[in-house]
């Protein structure tokens, strides 16, 4: 990862800012991934929103959108969960009188 100077490859610095702006996972998360320290990770992002703030928000609008599209079919899910339980339940309530 790091080289003989200390300093990381640029490619490993993208990937780095990619996975946290467009992943959203968080400034540890990411360090823990790629062995590094949180505050590094921070201190990369902040200049890359610093140098393309149109960019990264696009960024954090395609992750807002995953996360309502994840979400909105996980409440789907959960609404065809409860309407079982409450047939199934009704089914055992008549059986048992």
């Amino acid at each position: 990862m790091a080289t003989s100077s200390g300093k990381y490859s640029p490619e490993l610095r993208a990937e780095v800012v990619r996975v946290v702006l467009e992943e959203g996972r968080t400034y540890a998360q990411a360090a823990r991934d790629f062995g590094l320290i949180p505050e590094t990770v921070r201190h990369w992002v902040k200049g890359e929103r610093e140098k393309n703030p149109a960019t990264t928000e696009r960024a954090q609008e395609a992750v807002d959108r995953a996360k309502v599209s994840e979400m909105e079919r996980r409440i789907r899910e959960l609404e065809m969960e409860n309407a079982f339980l409450k047939k199934a339940a009704a089914f055992f309530a008549k059986g048992s009188q």
